[in-house]
């Protein structure tokens, strides 16, 4: 398989696919159909655990609620995800197993590409859903009692 050839089909759909990105409905309808359509391929290989982390970060791109990664990395996990569902195949989806392999190239490709834009997405979401931890107030004057005693 030409990787060259798959970079060259992401690069022309990109400004399709900023056009979806600000359709939020539109773009939500693609990300629920990438997740069926990912349910249905056997055995996706090293990635198939950073594919729903993948699908998190454009969510929470997309509702602002995670903006430390660059349009361009969100455009090309969109456009890896708008290829996998309809667009230019390079192997027709209807051939038995061979049909999805391009699909998988270009999803591998996308992830791999961005895995340290994921690994801060990770990063970020476990610091922000960890629970915050306080001192009490009246442990830390004990604290202090204890030690000038």
């Amino acid at each position: 398989m030409d990787m060259s050839k798959i970079q060259e089909l992401l690069d022309e759909s990109s400004a399709k696919v900023e056009g979806i990105m600000k359709d939020t409905a539109a773009l939500e309808n693609i990300l629920q159909s990438a997740e069926k359509k990912l349910n249905e391929i056997p055995g996706i290989g090293q990635y198939a655990a950073k594919l729903p982390l993948m699908l998190s970060m454009i969510r929470s791109y997309i509702s602002k609620e995670y903006t430390d990664v660059s349009t361009k990395v969100v455009v090309s996990m969109v456009g890896a995800l708008v290829y996998m569902l309809k667009g230019k195949d390079l192997i027709n989806d209807k051939i038995p197993v061979i049909g999805v392999v391009d699909d998988l190239a270009v999803l591998g490709l996308a992830l791999q590409l961005n895995d340290a834009e994921l690994a801060a997405y990770a990063k970020w979401r476990e610091e922000k859903d960890a629970p915050e931890r306080t001192v009490e107030p009246e442990a830390v004057v004990e604290e202090e009692t204890s030690e000038t005693e």
